[in-house]
């Protein structure tokens, strides 16, 4: 029944736990490294004066990674883990942790070392000593299941299912400055449907109210990185009221209508896209097409795609026409893009072929699709042809770079407009100082847009994901029990 565990937090004088975040300045080399109904109720969350709520302070790296510490084991070996609701298994490095990718002239980072010694495993249902394999965004893990008591703050969670790494198939793993991750999504995305930490927080009777709220700290100065809160909220992180909105799908925290921004790009996620809101992801995620036309109304650099000026130069003529005559975007991207390039609506030889021609056909056909949607758009703008044509190439000469950051001019912060989100018939406004992530003073100063692009396919897609940056602005309550989030300014 012994397992190693992390530093913990020491309980307060009121009684209740927290957990810090970590906080250092931001590094734009490494932003990748971690990387996804109204409350009747609001006014009954537990605070900071109530039993039964426990506080983890947040740690914050480079506003990009907050973790917190925990323990798993008796007595607790300790570890560093980002607290991600963008997924919902917990795993740490196991001590036979092995094959690790490193460039044989960069050494391993000495800040996670740390590797968990023993572990109680036994044979249950989700499988401890059974292998599993985990994929996120920005890399993967492999391992095996193991079983032992996990504290988080003050609370001992027992019995918890967790995962030791064997494996981790990618340097932003083995770079970061945390040992492993604590999943607080729902168990329907859990591997090995392993129950949450969560889940038997609750089941346990560990908190009285079925709800955790974030506060993440944006100052890049503060030696307080930021506050986790299980079963409650500390009213001293918002100011006002929470406006709440339903989950609309288990399994990330995910929410639906979230209208288009404020810049009114229309033609994509038309009526409002869903959203999942992820502390595990660093930025602000959303649809290429959307986010190309953010960034270059903000001024932030992009890559050419010589794909989607071709694309413009040869079919922008006939897409205009059928768009002008009331052809629908889904029936105009059927008959061009899904003609000339998509995949997906094909005979057996259709395929055949498809799969001898060029690797290049997959770029092309996003190409078209976004064209078409950008020009959709400016008609509804009512833009004469022209312009629209002119406008729609000089987005293809800014579209994000594969890695999905984009580069901004710092000088240029104070001019650029403010981005909002309609959430709950509320608009979230993001001001320029708060959705550019600097780095540096002066001449040596660094300059990246919050927004990063990432296509989400149907029937899950389009989404955005709401990460740190928007998370970090608006204090968040995660209500499991109504299943439902509730967002309020950050004080």
């Amino acid at each position: 029944m012994w397992a190693c565990s992390l530093l913990l937090s020491s309980a307060s004088p009121d009684g209740l736990v927290r957990i810090g975040l970590k906080k250092r300045k931001l590094d734009v080399s490494s932003l990748n490294a971690a990387r996804n109904s109204r409350g009747r109720y609001a006014k009954g969350l537990r605070n900071l004066g109530d039993s039964d709520v426990d506080i983890v302070s947040l740690k914050n790296y480079m506003d990009a990674q907050y973790f917190g510490e925990i323990g798993i084991g008796t007595p607790p070996q300790n570890f560093t883990v980002i607290f991600d609701t963008g997924s919902s298994n917990l795993w740490v490095p196991s001590s036979k942790l092995h094959a690790i990718f490193i460039p044989s002239t960069r050494p391993a980072n000495p800040a996670r070392m740390q590797r968990l010694d023993c572990a109680h495993i036994l044979l249950v249902g989700s499988g401890p000593g059974n292998p599993c394999d985990i994929h996120y965004g920005s890399g993967s893990i492999s391992g095996f299941f193991s079983q032992d008591n996990v504290q988080v703050g003050d609370l001992i969670v027992k019995d918890q299912v967790f995962i030791e790494t064997t494996r981790e198939g990618s340097l932003i793993f083995v770079l970061a400055k945390f040992d492993g991750i604590l999943g607080l999504g729902f168990q329907e995305i859990s591997v090995g449907d392993a129950v949450p930490v969560w889940y038997n927080m609750v089941e346990q009777g560990l908190v009285s109210e079925e709800v955790f709220s974030f506060w993440l700290n944006r100052d890049p100065e503060a030696e307080e990185g930021g506050e986790l809160v299980f079963g409650g909220v500390d009213p001293k992180h918002y100011k006002g009221e929470h406006t709440y909105v339903p989950v609309t799908l288990k399994g990330y925290w995910q929410v639906g209508n979230i209208l288009n921004l404020l810049f009114l790009f229309s033609g994509y996620c038309e009526g409002g896209c869903a959203a999942i809101v992820d502390s595990g992801t660093s930025l602000l995620a959303g649809p290429t097409s959307v986010v190309t036309e953010i960034n270059h109304a903000i001024g932030a650099e992009g890559i050419v795609s010589m794909e989607c000026k071709e694309v413009v130069s040869q079919y922008g003529e006939m897409i205009w026409d059928l768009l002008i005559a009331g052809v629908s975007l889904f029936l105009v991207s059927l008959s061009i893009c899904y003609t000339k390039f998509c995949t997906g609506i094909e005979t057996v030889v259709e395929k055949k072929n498809r799969e001898e021609k060029a690797v290049g056909d997959t770029v092309f056909c996003a190409a078209c699709e976004m064209a078409v949607v950008w020009i959709q758009s400016q008609l509804k703008q009512e833009q004469v042809k022209e312009k629209v044509f002119s406008y729609v190439n000089e987005l293809c000469e800014s579209l994000p770079s594969p890695m999905g950051e984009s580069a901004i001019d710092c000088d240029k912060i104070a001019s650029m407009p403010n981005v909002s989100f309609i959430i709950g018939n509320k608009s979230f406004v993001l001001s320029p100082e708060q959705y550019i992530l600097k780095t540096g003073e002066g001449d040596v100063s660094v300059c990246i847009s919050g927004f990063i692009a990432l296509d989400v396919p149907p029937p899950r897609g389009p989404l955005w994901i709401l990460g740190d940056v928007f998370m970090g602005v608006y204090h968040t309550v995660f209500d499991f029990g109504n299943r439902q989030i509730g967002f309020a300014d950050a004080a």
